[in-house]
């Protein structure tokens, strides 16, 4: 009963604009187990988002979840595996709409890219992103570890945007398809210090969301290799 409460606060205490976290299946259908991982993967991003990475220590998490250390450990020997855990839940949260957008059918290439610039750019403006990322990207340039995992995940996340420019652009090399996939996806990603959540120009996101989907398209048409 505990769990099942907690685990509503911090669903509802944690901001989401398109994406959630996507959980692993189930081992064996064993729910209470799933649910407990749940909980304790919601509660560790939300500490990570409201006090940051140095906060979420695995006693915070614990005593957050209102179980003992050794029931947390249980499920996650280490920190480390925890922090796996809920990027590859977080990253596969954001594969599952790109992938929608990717696949939807009779939409021109064109049009599958502006969606998914669109859905990108507009969620850098959820606090859940503004804050996530960020701190991830600081941390990642004193632990090897995050560095990993962080590198992982924007991989997984330009796939789609690969996958598009091939599409656009057939003709074009693969290596000059992940420069170009990787400049847009980078171009939007600096958006989240100057106009994220709460940043001075949060009020002119949709503008710039309109500038940056246009250029990105003409950047893909008339791209030519050095």
């Amino acid at each position: 009963m505990l769990h099942a409460e907690m685990r509503e606060i911090i669903v509802n205490a944690i901001p989401k604009l398109v994406t959630d976290l996507l959980m692993p299946g189930r081992e064996g259908g064993y729910a209470k187990g799933y649910e407990t991982r749940e909980l304790i993967l919601r509660t560790a991003l939300h500490i990570l988002i409201e006090e940051g990475y140095r906060a979420m220590s695995m006693r915070r998490i614990a005593a957050a979840c209102g179980m003992r250390l050794g029931n947390l450990t249980y499920h996650y020997p280490t920190r480390e595996d925890l922090v796996r855990e809920l990027l590859n839940a977080v990253i596969s949260s954001y594969e599952v709409e790109f992938g929608a957008i990717v696949q939807a059918p009779g939409l021109e290439p064109e049009e599958r890219l502006a969606r998914l610039c669109s859905l990108i750019i507009e969620d850098i403006g959820s606090k859940k992103t503004t804050r996530l990322f960020p701190e991830l990207w600081a941390l990642a340039n004193h632990d090897a570890f995050v560095y990993e995992r962080v590198h992982e995940l924007y991989d997984r996340a330009r796939a789609p945007l690969v996958e598009i420019i091939a599409e656009m652009r057939p003709d074009l090399p693969e290596q000059d398809r992940l420069d170009v996939a990787l400049f847009i996806s980078a171009s939007m990603e600096g958006l989240t210090v100057f106009a994220g959540y709460e940043m001075p120009f949060a009020q002119r996101m949709p503008a710039v969301e309109q500038i940056a989907i246009r250029s990105f398209i003409d950047i893909v048409r008339s791209f030519q290799p050095a």
